[in-house]
């Protein structure tokens, strides 16, 4: 039935947005945005219909959540970073067959989730951003999945990943990307240093923790990156403790998943985290994927 055609872990650092302005920081981030682009290429190369986007800026304590309204648009000012990110405006299509088929999967796994396509929910910058810069022309629609969840367990966030897979290619007829957005460590500048972490990251075991994951995904070894992860969002502080990474992986076969990533956007500091574009290539899943 359906495909999945395109994965990747990405950035969506609201300094992209200050990026374009006028100021001291302008292009600052164009390395990131060219990446974006390139991802936007490809997919439309791909015939990718939808973009499902496992963000984490969208806080959830119970349950999973999917934000399958059939039409996005609003003016967005972030309240966490109001001086970044103001008055955006912004347009999409959603996908709710998508988003239900997702959460259908989901539930008959036995992972408690809800898919809202009749809602007033709007969309958080870990989406916005990247569509931005992928789907300025509206041409994907979009499916916004929250990532980060306060209150769940990584290994089950592992396992929704699977149903997304799942729902893709057995409920749905379509073509699909999958983008975890989010950070890899994740410790914002502490209050009154934001000018001199602009460009780097907080803590050198941070940077030397983040290289090292991004060494194994290069290798391809993903049975010591599985068994790290717990551990590595928690002491790098991953941001929404790296549940949309749990998901990519999931979606991608867990610790059986055996491809090496394609790095778009060289690993980079920002306001104090660590950030990268990454392509998780796209291979059957594996017969020994956890059910």
């Amino acid at each position: 039935m359906g495909k999945l055609a395109f994965a990747a872990k990405i950035t969506h650092v609201p300094s992209m947005y200050l990026s374009e302005l006028d100021g001291p920081h302008k292009g600052c981030r164009q390395a990131a945005i060219d990446g974006h682009h390139e991802i936007g290429r490809r997919c439309r190369e791909l015939g990718v219909d939808t973009f499902v986007v496992f963000d984490v800026h969208w806080l959830v304590n119970s349950e999973y959540h999917i934000n399958c309204a059939p039409h996005f648009e609003a003016t967005y000012t972030s309240n966490e970073l109001p001086h970044f990110i103001k008055n955006m405006h912004y347009a999409y299509d959603g996908n709710p067959a998508l988003g239900i088929a997702i959460g259908q999967a989901a539930n008959d796994m036995g992972i408690a989730t809800r898919a809202h396509s009749e809602t007033s929910l709007d969309l958080e910058y870990g989406t916005l951003v990247p569509m931005r810069y992928m789907n300025a022309d509206q041409h994907f629609k979009v499916v916004s999945i929250a990532a980060w969840c306060a209150w769940h367990d990584l290994r089950e966030s592992e396992r929704f990943g699977l149903a997304v897979r799942r729902a893709i290619e057995e409920r749905y007829d379509g073509t699909v990307a999958i983008l975890a957005s989010g950070s890899l460590s994740h410790h914002f500048s502490n209050n009154g240093k934001a000018a001199e972490y602009m460009h780097k990251v907080w803590d050198p075991f941070l940077e030397e923790t983040d290289r090292h994951v991004i060494e194994l995904w290069k290798k391809g070894d993903w049975a010591t990156f599985h068994g790290m992860l717990p551990m590595y969002a928690e002491k790098c502080w991953g941001e929404g403790n790296m549940h949309d990474t749990a998901m990519l992986l999931g979606a991608m076969g867990g610790k059986a998943y055996d491809q090496k990533v394609e790095i778009l956007t060289p690993y980079f500091g920002s306001s104090g985290t660590g950030q990268i574009n990454a392509v998780f290539p796209v291979s059957p899943l594996p017969h020994t994927a956890e059910a």
